[in-house]
C-alpha cells in the first residue's frame, strides 16, 4: 500500500467505502480528490483541470458554480430549511416544482411524488404499480419487465430492474416478479442482413411472446430508458419504441419511462420519450432536475393510475409510502430555480443546436482502429472499443481496456465513464462548440495511446 501519511487520501482509504469501485485496488491506490468546479471543468487537489465529460454522473446539466442555484438554496435554508410532506403537509417550493413539472411533462393530468434519487424513484414506482394493480382487483398482475443492460438503480427493487450482471452478483438479485427482455443493441444483436426495423419487430415479437408465456394477467408493466445510459449508451433502433408500445397496449401493460438520464434536454428534446415518439404512463426523473446541486427525484403518474392509488389509499386509510426528505423544501427550491434558469437561458435549445457538432465528432471516431461503434443522440454518446472490428468481437473483461483508456483520458484532462469497453460521454448541456472539439481532441489522444498499448501488449491475439 502506498504510504500517504495523514493526507486526505490516506484518511479516505481509512474511512470511506466507495460505490462502484474495486475496493482492493482503491485501498492500494487511493482516490482522485476533486476540490472545485466551474462551468464544464473540475479541479483536483493538485489544481489540475479536467473537462467533466460525463457531467459528474450524467447529471450536472448547468455545469458547476452556478451562483443562482447556491443563492436559491441559501434563501430557502434561511426561510424554512426542512419540512416534510406526510399527513397532508406541504411547502411552497414542493408545490411550485410539482406544478411546473406537470405543465412541462408529456403526461396529461399527472401527479408528482418526490423522492431523493433515481433509485428511490424507480423503487417507489414498483410499489405504486403493485398498489395500482391491487386497486384494480388484479392481485396477480404484478410482474415488471425490464431489459438486459438496463440501469434503473441500486436499491433491492430498482437493482432488480437493472439488467447488469455485476449489480446482481453476490447481492442475491433480482427479486421475484422482475423479468428481463432483450437489450435493443442493433450493433451486436441484429442478424446478418436484418434492417433496424426488422430487428425492432423481432424484439417486439420476443416481448409479446414473453408476456404471453408469463400470462398477460400477471404482467403489470414494462420499464425502459429512452437511451440506455450505464448499460453503454445504447440508442434504440428505428421503429423500436413504436413496436414495443403496440405490444404493451395489446396486453394492458403499463409503460414506465425512466428519464433519469435523458430528461431535461439530454436527447435534444425536453424528454427522451418525445425524441423517440412514445407515450408513457409514468415518468421517473432525477439528476438534471436539480443539475445535481441537491438530491431530488420525482415520479409522475397518469390520472388513471392516480385515481386507482387514491381509491386504494382511501380503502386502507393511508397511502403508506414516502421518505423523510420527500419534497425537501431546499432541494425543491434549487430544482425549481434550475428549471427556471434552463428556460431563461434556453439551455435545452442550446443543447439541441450544439448536438450536431457533438454527434459529428463522435461518429467520426468510428474510423479509429480501436472503435467498433460510435453511437449517441443529442449530447450523450459512447464509443465501443473492439478487439476485432470485422467480427465485432470485444476484448475480454479482464484485459481492462476500458479502465486503461479512462486513465489515459484523465492524463489528458478529461473525465469519462468506462462501462466495460464502452466509453461514455455526457457533458454539461452548457458546453460550447469549442469545448466539444477540445473534449474530443483529448479523447482522440487517449484512444491513440490505448491503441498503441493494445498493439504492444498483444491483447487482440489474447482473446
Amino acid at each position: 500500500m502506498t504510504d500517504l501519511g495523514n493526507s486526505p487520501a490516506a484518511r479516505d482509504i481509512a474511512s470511506v467505502l466507495h460505490p462502484y469501485t474495486n475496493l482492493a485496488v482503491h485501498r492500494e491506490n487511493g482516490p482522485m480528490i476533486i476540490e472545485r468546479g466551474k462551468g464544464i471543468y473540475v479541479y483536483d487537489d493538485s489544481g489540475k483541470e479536467y473537462i467533466e465529460g460525463l457531467a459528474g454522473l450524467w447529471c450536472t446539466a448547468l455545469g458547476f458554480g452556478v451562483e443562482e442555484l447556491v443563492e436559491a438554496a441559501a434563501e430557502q435554508m434561511r426561510k424554512l430549511p426542512y419540512y416534510h410532506m406526510f399527513a397532508s403537509k406541504s411547502t411552497g417550493p414542493a408545490i411550485d416544482l410539482a406544478d411546473r413539472l406537470t405543465n412541462m411533462l408529456p403526461i396529461e393530468n399527472s401527479k408528482i411524488f418526490f423522492a431523493n434519487s433515481g433509485s428511490e424513484a424507480n423503487d417507489s414506482l414498483i410499489k405504486m404499480v403493485w398498489y395500482y394493480s391491487n386497486s384494480r382487483g388484479k392481485p396477480e398482475k404484478k410482474k415488471i419487465i425490464s431489459r438486459q443492460r438496463a440501469y434503473h438503480g441500486v436499491t433491492i427493487a430498482s437493482a432488480s430492474l437493472t439488467g447488469l450482471p455485476n449489480n446482481h452478483r453476490s447481492f442475491d438479485l433480482p427479486i421475484d416478479r422482475i423479468l428481463h427482455t432483450d437489450c435493443p443493441h442493433y450493433y451486436h444483436g441484429a442478424n446478418a442482413g436484418e434492417s433496424e426495423e426488422e430487428y425492432s419487430a423481432r424484439l417486439a415479437n420476443n416481448l409479446d411472446e414473453m408476456i404471453m408465456s408469463e400470462g398477460p394477467d400477471t404482467v403489470a408493466a414494462f420499464i425502459a430508458e429512452p437511451v440506455m445510459g450505464a448499460g453503454g449508451v445504447v440508442v434504440p433502433p428505428a421503429g423500436y419504441f413504436e413496436k414495443i408500445q403496440a405490444v404493451l397496449a395489446k396486453h394492458d401493460v403499463l409503460f414506465l419511462d425512466d428519464e433519469v438520464i435523458c430528461g431535461f434536454g439530454r436527447t435534444g428534446n425536453p424528454f427522451g420519450c418525445q425524441t423517440y415518439g412514445f407515450k408513457p404512463d409514468t415518468i421517473t426523473m432525477a439528476k438534471a432536475l436539480s443539475s445535481a446541486y441537491l438530491p431530488i427525484s420525482a415520479v409522475a403518474i397518469n390520472n388513471d393510475m392516480y385515481e386507482g392509488v387514491m381509491e386504494e389509499s382511501n380503502r386502507i386509510g393511508v397511502f403508506a409510502h414516502g421518505f423523510t426528505y420527500s419534497g425537501h423544501p431546499v432541494a425543491a427550491a434549487v430544482a425549481l430555480k434550475n428549471l427556471e434558469l434552463m428556460e431563461e437561458r434556453d439551455v435545452m435549445g442550446h443543447a439541441a443546436r450544439i448536438s450536431p457538432v457533438f454527434q459529428a465528432r463522435l461518429k467520426a471516431l468510428s474510423d479509429h482502429p480501436l472503435v467498433g461503434e460510435a453511437r449517441g443522440v443529442g449530447l450523450v454518446g459512447a464509443v465501443e472499443l473492439i478487439a476485432d472490428k470485422s467480427a465485432r468481437r470485444n476484448f475480454q473483461p479482464g484485459q481492462g481496456v476500458g479502465a486503461y483508456i479512462s486513465a489515459r483520458a484523465s492524463d489528458q484532462g478529461l473525465i469519462v465513464r468506462a462501462m466495460g469497453d464502452s466509453v461514455g460521454l455526457c457533458p454539461p448541456l452548457i458546453i460550447s462548440e469549442a469545448q466539444i472539439n477540445e473534449m474530443f481532441d483529448r479523447l482522440t489522444i487517449a484512444l491513440d495511446e490505448t491503441e498503441a498499448w493494445v498493439h504492444t501488449s498483444g491483447l487482440r491475439t489474447a482473446n
